[in-house]
């Protein structure tokens, strides 16, 4: 009964998800596919469990190549220590290059935290444009923890919206005050890839290459990949 409520739940906020956002995806694809086509990395950052969304795009087949993660070593134990988020994208910076006129996703569900808050600031300041996925209902609703008071969609030039619910969980549990089944990985995977296809999209329209990844697991795909990551030596988290 609770995984048929799920399901159904699930599918329901995914639809919405697509349509809610369907505009500013149309917006940032032909923007990001410039960046792409003139050899652009990129970049994305989540901290604890909005790390696996962020990797969601990193080195994997069917992808664009030109996507590197700004990893939390300490899987957001610490994402609440003031200047740890900067710290982070300094190092980041430094050993793979934060560009001008690139792009950077910052997943965070709450948009709370002060590590992702503190990247999108860092990368603003560097030039890049900021793009959030979070649940813009939570984040109205909670409190943030960073000294200046901001929330991560309040940074970001773009927001894209999980529609999650607050505390995330959407199939309430009979007889009991308690919630399961959590959505913003389900809705963040959708965005992160609606994203790409757009751009993708875009890159086609123009006549420009199409930079993706396919599965090391089929003939000849570990020695394409190798060749088609060979321009963007230095510049990814996940080197081929």
């Amino acid at each position: 009964m609770l995984k048929e409520s799920y399901l159904k739940t699930s599918l329901a906020l995914l639809e919405r998800v697509y349509l809610e956002n369907q505009s500013t995806i149309e917006t940032l694809g032909p923007k990001i596919a410039k960046s792409v086509a003139e050899g652009g990395v990129i970049h994305t950052f989540g901290s604890g469990h909005s790390e696996i969304i962020g990797r969601e795009m990193v080195g994997r087949a069917g992808g664009l190549v030109c996507v590197s993660a700004i990893l939390d070593t300490t899987g957001g134990f610490v994402e609440n220590l003031h200047g740890y988020g900067r710290k982070m994208a300094e190092r980041y910076d430094r050993n793979h290059g934060l560009n001008a006129g690139e792009f950077i996703i910052v997943i965070s569900n709450s948009g709370k935290n002060c590590s992702p808050i503190e990247i999108a600031e860092y990368a603003k300041e560097k030039g890049l444009t900021v793009i959030a996925i979070t649940s813009l209902s939570m984040s109205r609703k909670v409190a943030t923890t960073h000294p200046t008071g901001e929330k991560l969609y309040e940074i970001a030039d773009y927001t894209l919206d999980n529609c999650g619910t607050t505390g995330d969980a959407i199939v309430e549990l009979p007889g009991r005050n308690q919630s399961g089944g959590p959505t913003s990985t389900l809705a963040g995977a959708l965005l992160i890839n609606l994203l790409q296809m757009e751009v993708l999209d875009n890159l086609i329209k123009n006549g420009d290459p199409t930079p993706l990844l396919i599965s090391q697991n089929t003939e000849g795909g570990m020695e394409a990949n190798l060749e088609l990551a060979r321009s963007y030596k230095g510049r990814l988290s996940k080197p081929l």
